[in-house]
């Protein structure tokens, strides 16, 4: 079975109207999120390239929608291949929901600031996107709270009680939609060296839920080693195809390169080819550096260029090609909509038995999978490494960084809007308080991070515009 009654509990029962109205709790949490604050501060948030510079570029909101609509063509394709999904079909508001809500936890200016605000919170719980994602749903979002501990908390909103009971819910979904965020099956420590690297995870602070998770949603066969749900897998490798594809895409629209120029680079820069293999090996550990390089190679390889007289006209052939590729909307387009539906086709699924359905494996294609990493890991190391976006990345750090410590310092606190003033005084703990901080800052949307740090630093707003 697919889906039992354990994946529909909450961690508050609710009385809801839901199923009268013909909607299932799968589609009442869709909704929930897609009307919850977070979901819409995704639009003023970077995906590759600062929102500022242009309408055409994609944002972490365009780029959640695309990535639901690739997990749903999935989930639809899997419910039409596989006969045992025909009988129990994949609910795609759920995969939907996941797929909405798998950047939800992203600060502003991306993974720069995802590592300053770790750094800043390495000795109280670390910080991770999508553990932030967890902790939006189950706690930070303002949409159910617990009973109330006494009654003189009962017309108390802020969400933690005097004695400091954090009654805050979030948004209250079925355990089995929170287990579609859950990425990775793993706590990230307390606390940690200043020069470890990210880790990914759940915040310890979490463990309880997760368990809660868990039970309620089953184990997975001994052999898996790790909780990963179908529509979980199905989002993640949604968002790999969207990330590997549509970055290209607006790198192309922004003039950072056109195919012929990637493939020029990738045969005269050898160092670029073994970053890009380290990266792969870590998903597919038999990989060879020659594999890698054939397969980009081939990726953009756009056509012959026989009959032409001389190889001065190949050549010029060949290049006018790629620009137009690059320049023209209809080539660009068409040229990642290949990708995107070739990706897609080679997905598969392997199921499983009984209850073990729901954990069933969702792969690709060996050389499917070898595209779509080594896409993914060029992209980065030609586009977010680049000189241009290195500058936006700086800022990015120290602007989060800054607006961090300027808060978490003596009086700082009293900076933050009431709500969070009163949690932050209610809090109990340095780690609580200072996780309160982190979360008002991870909420920020980029132009929101810099008129804050401007009011902080420099001229900043008028007094009379509320934080």
């Amino acid at each position: 079975m697919l889906y039992s009654d354990g994946d529909f509990k909450r961690a508050k029962p609710e009385e809801s109207p839901a199923q009268e109205l013909g909607r299932s709790d799968f589609r009442r949490d869709y909704g929930r999120l897609l009307h919850s604050p977070s979901f819409r501060r995704l639009q003023g948030k970077t995906q590759l390239f600062p929102g500022h510079e242009s309408d055409f570029f994609r944002n972490r909101l365009t780029h959640s929608l695309e990535v639901a609509q690739v997990a749903k063509g999935i989930a639809l394709k899997l419910n039409a291949d596989t006969e045992c999904f025909r009988e129990f079909p994949i609910d795609t508001d759920l995969v939907e929901l996941a797929a909405l809500a798998h950047d939800l936890g992203h600060p502003p200016f991306g993974h720069n600031g995802e590592r300053a605000l770790d750094d800043c919170m390495k000795r109280a719980g670390g910080f991770e996107g999508n553990a932030q994602t967890l902790r939006l749903l189950s706690r930070i979002e303002k949409k159910v709270l617990d009973d109330p501990s006494s009654e003189a908390d009962a017309s108390d909103l802020c969400g933690i009680s005097r004695d400091g009971t954090d009654r805050r819910l979030g948004l209250n979904l079925a355990y089995r939609s929170l287990a579609a965020v859950l990425k990775y099956d793993k706590a990230i420590p307390v606390q940690r060296k200043a020069s470890d690297s990210l880790a990914k995870g759940y915040y310890s602070s979490q463990s309880d839920l997760v368990k809660k998770i868990k039970a309620h949603v089953g184990k997975p066969p001994a052999e898996l080693k790790t909780f990963k749900t179908v529509e979980c897998q199905i989002m993640d490798l949604a968002d790999d195809i969207a990330y590997s594809t549509y970055d290209l895409e607006d790198a192309m629209k922004g003039g950072f390169s056109h195919p012929l120029a990637i493939r020029t680079r990738l045969g005269t820069d050898k160092e670029l080819v073994e970053r890009v293999h380290a990266k792969v090996q870590k998903e597919i550990p038999d990989a060879t550096e020659v594999e890698v390089f054939r397969t980009l190679q081939a990726l953009f390889d756009l056509g012959s260029t026989e009959g032409s007289s001389s190889a001065d006209a190949a050549t010029l052939l060949a290049f006018n090609h790629s620009m137009l590729v690059a320049g023209q909307g209809n080539a660009r387009v068409g040229f990642t909509s290949n990708l995107v539906q070739k990706f897609v086709s080679s997905i598969s699924v392997k199921p499983l038995s009984g209850t073990a359905l729901r954990f069933s494996k969702v792969s690709l294609e060996r050389s499917t999978q070898l595209e779509i990493e080594a896409l993914k890991h060029l992209n980065y190391e030609l586009m977010i490494m680049s000189p241009r976006l290195k500058v936006v990345e700086y800022r990015g750090y120290e602007l989060v960084q800054t607006i961090f410590d300027a808060l978490n310092n003596d009086d700082g606190h009293l900076l933050l809007p009431e709500d969070y003033r009163q949690m932050h005084g209610r809090a109990t703990s340095v780690e609580g308080r200072m996780r309160l901080i982190c979360d008002f800052v991870a909420g920020m949307t980029d132009r929101y991070a810099v008129e804050f740090h401007s009011r902080l630093k420099e001229s900043g707003a008028s007094i009379f515009k509320p934080i």
